[in-house]
């Protein structure tokens, strides 16, 4: 098994997001990427093998100000030189397939082949509303599940998908669906170009275009795939078509087997051959301290973060895995008996703890439970 981190990108401690508009403070931010990018290097330093962040906007409040993925992954790659930078993901609602794509494939040539990607569906309203691509999209949660606006929401998703994976797997493509045309149905080129015809593809010698590429094609033949954070079986199905693996942060081990068994037969349906632990990654919520009692003190501030910025979205408490190393050996060892797992992936309280509590509990997980678990 091995072990990546993931942050939320905050930008402050507790009392200096409790002072309001922290989002908007240029050295609170600067310390912020300052703080994340040493955190990136000190995980490559001591074992770990990847490092995740989201994607989100319009953030003044500054709990999750990470506005610009592919901006964020070529920072943390700066800092790093092994390391899987992981965005997670990029919000279909609010971007072009085809241009995202380009920047996926991009980033992959610029981090040397070490860009993992994950598409989400995006959940917060207030930026997604302002972003959106499409008009008629709207933010999906536990307030619109299982209605129109949901349905509608992943019948998009599914195209942003299908057209992103297939712009990164084809040298030209075409896609007609209910969202999206690429290229636009009879698009002909205004002026002859004769360099279409020698050296491309997909134009023909009156100008109609056929078919579109993107530039360049990805460094790696097969650039990690992620499903996002995820709890739904349907999802965990969807992402199977594509072998993508969705991020489980949950300890229910009933529903952990019920999970993979659901992606792997739905893989395998698609001829997709699996190993033990493609099925889906895991992790959750890590502090860890010398004592179970230090942990949990130290874990205060994430739950104070998680109560007043994640739980109004919907969002349940992920898997705790708070404690000290003892406590933490049993625990993932008891979810590893369960399912295969060959990632997982730690939320880690960066800005709201301080750069020495997170290098120590990182310190402290890679020396006494990281081996534990490592090939």
């Amino acid at each position: 098994m091995k072990f990546g981190l993931f942050v939320y990108c905050t930008v402050g401690r507790k009392h200096e997001l409790q002072a309001g508009l922290a989002g908007r403070d240029p050295l609170l931010y600067h310390r912020m990427i300052h703080e994340l990018g040493n955190y990136a290097k000190f995980a490559e330093d001591n074992g770990y093998f990847a490092f995740g962040h989201p994607e989100h906007h319009l953030q003044i409040e500054g709990f999750e100000a990470a506005n610009d993925p592919a901006l964020m992954a070529m920072w943390l790659g700066k800092h790093t030189e092994k390391l899987r930078i992981v965005t997670c993901g990029f919000v279909s609602t609010t971007n072009n397939p085809l241009a995202t794509a380009e920047k996926i494939a991009t980033m992959d040539h610029m981090l040397n082949g070490r860009f993992g990607v994950g598409l989400v569906r995006g959940y917060q309203a207030r930026w997604v509303e302002n972003y959106k691509v499409q008009p008629a999209l709207k933010a999906v949660g536990p307030w619109n599940k299982n209605t129109n606006e949901d349905e509608f929401n992943r019948r998009y998703f599914s195209e942003f998908v299908e057209i992103v994976i297939s712009a990164l797997k084809n040298e030209t493509f075409s896609y007609q669906g209910e969202f999206w045309q690429f290229p636009p149905a009879d698009m002909v080129n205004p002026h002859h170009h004769s360099v279409y015809t020698d050296f491309g593809r997909g134009v023909n010698n009156d100008m109609s275009i056929n078919e579109i590429g993107i530039a360049p094609k990805p460094l790696q033949d097969s650039i990690p795939l992620y499903g996002g954070f995820s709890a739904s079986l349907r999802t965990a199905k969807f992402w199977a078509k594509y072998k993508g693996r969705p991020i489980v942060l949950s300890g229910n081990t009933e529903f952990l087997s019920l999970l993979w068994n659901e992606w792997r037969n739905e893989a395998e349906a698609h001829g997709h051959d699996i190993e033990p632990g493609d099925e889906a990654c895991w992790g959750g919520i890590m502090v860890c301290a010398e004592t179970d009692s230090k942990a949990w003190a130290l874990f205060e501030d994430m739950k104070w973060f998680w109560d007043n910025w994640a739980t109004p979205f919907g969002q349940g408490m992920p898997e705790l895995l708070v404690g000290s190393p003892d406590t933490l050996n049993k625990q993932i060892d008891a979810i590893n008996k369960t399912v295969p797992i060959k990632e997982s992936f730690l939320l880690i309280p960066a800005g709201l703890h301080t750069p020495t509590q997170i290098k120590d509990s990182l310190d402290l997980f890679a020396r006494k439970v990281m081996p534990n678990f490592t090939d």
